[in-house]
């Protein structure tokens, strides 16, 4: 079994709400996005290994904090023309715009050495160990647990110690 890290986790800001895009209902369920047509909430994950997050969806807006984690897994919350307002694990976000997000899914570990098995199995064998903070690619999820990879490896974990997916969410 190999321990991977988590690195740096990102920085907080101060955040204004706006009233510019997409309201999201209680729940989330059934909304659909003006621009994309598609859910939201849904997950993303930052394209780029910098991405400034402004106040409003244009580059007018101040910026108050920028991104430095690629791969991070953000959930969209509204969307406006180009922009997307998302949100970290943390709830706190702003506006990015959509050429720095990618459909890539991509999770955050919330347990601490965090196990992958070999199948979607407590009792199955342990390919590895992910630290809290860790992020890592999934292929698939299923009714409990996901498909994870991270550093070389690759193995099935709960999906209820994962931030990035929801959890009545099925994909492959």
């Amino acid at each position: 079994m190999r321990r991977l890290g988590a690195g740096l986790l990102g920085a907080c800001a101060l955040i204004l709400t706006t009233s510019f895009a997409t309201p999201v209902l209680a729940g989330g369920e059934g909304v659909v996005g003006k621009v994309t047509k598609r859910p939201i909430p849904r997950y993303v994950s930052m394209k780029a290994s910098e991405g400034n997050v402004r106040r409003g969806p244009s580059l007018t807006h101040r910026i108050d904090w920028v991104y430095k984690r690629r791969d991070m897994p953000l959930r969209i919350t509204a969307e406006h023309g180009h922009w997307r307002r998302v949100e970290d694990r943390d709830g706190i976000g702003g506006w990015v715009h959509y050429s720095l997000l990618s459909g890539t899914r991509t999770v955050l570990v919330e347990k601490d050495m965090l196990t992958l098995h070999a199948r979607p199995d407590p009792a199955a064998p342990v390919m590895a160990a992910l630290e809290l903070g860790v992020v890592a690619r999934v292929s698939e999820c299923g009714g409990e647990w996901c498909l994870l990879r991270s550093g070389g490896f690759k193995g099935w974990a709960p999906k209820a110690r994962l931030w990035g997916v929801r959890s009545q969410e099925v994909f492959d």
